[in-house]
């Protein structure tokens, strides 16, 4: 994912709530979320076979963003599309799982973390040091550290929180949020060492462009009673949405 916002406990009726988008290269191939042997419900990453965000049987939940490093990639490195899984297959407890990633994370690239379940989430990156527990409230991330201030987590923060105040169950603005087009002017843009009008166009909640932009937007929803929903809506290189999945089940105990 390039962009996550979480809301924990936020709203009456979803003890969790994920909204989120995935930007890659649209030469990449991927396959729309399903359900793997392994148990657990993402979408695939053809090339790697990792994958970007997921939640098994159990509803325990994990996604991983970049963190932008010009200059610090390591092309031998191992696909951080692996930790996803890791997490959601480890038999051992959410914290036990996040720290043995934590433990291992130096073999990978800069990566974000947040993995949890309907009670409870987790921070953890190769950036930082620990795990770190998330408060109840409103969260968002994308390419540098949790909660950093860019311009599009504090819009999408902003519409999440809006919506959960209001205790809609209306996903119809979750998604115009995820769909948010909009860049950055210059002066609240990020410096994280790429050219001026790359900054300005990876600015965008929603990114079009030819080779590179938003594949795919997710909304998750676990109620306070253990039922999930998973959707995920698909896009081209020109922005347009070419398929949706949908998935409904309950947390098993």
């Amino acid at each position: 994912m390039c962009l996550a916002v979480v809301a924990l406990d936020a709203h009456p009726r979803f003890a969790l709530v994920v909204a989120a988008n995935r930007d890659e290269f649209h030469a990449r191939p991927a396959s729309a979320a399903h359900w793997w042997p392994e148990g657990l419900l993402a979408g695939r990453d053809e090339r790697a076979l990792g994958t970007w965000f997921g939640v098994n049987r159990r509803g325990r939940f994990a996604f991983v963003t970049n963190v932008r490093e010009p200059g610090r990639r390591d092309a031998a490195a191992p696909t951080r599309g692996e930790l996803v899984p890791r997490i959601l297959c480890d038999p051992a407890g959410l914290a036990g799982a996040c720290d043995a990633v934590a433990l291992d994370g130096a073999r990978y690239n800069g990566f974000n973390i947040v993995a949890g379940d309907a009670g409870a989430a987790v921070h953890l990156s190769n950036r930082r040091d620990g795990v770190v527990t998330l408060r109840e409230g409103i969260h968002g991330i994308s390419n540098a550290a949790l909660d950093d201030p860019w311009p599009k987590v504090l819009r999408t923060r902003v519409a999440l929180a809006h919506w959960c105040a209001e205790g809609d169950d209306d996903l119809a603005p979750l998604w115009s949020a995820l769909a948010d087009r909009q860049l950055a002017t210059d002066a609240t843009l990020p410096s994280t060492g790429i050219p001026r009008d790359r900054e300005r166009l990876l600015s965008a909640a929603f990114i079009v462009d030819p080779d590179y932009g938003t594949r795919a937007s997710t909304l998750m929803t676990i109620t306070r009673h253990g039922d999930v929903m998973f959707a995920e809506r698909s896009f081209d290189a020109h922005g347009r949405a070419c398929g949706e999945v949908v998935q409904r089940f309950t947390v098993a105990h």
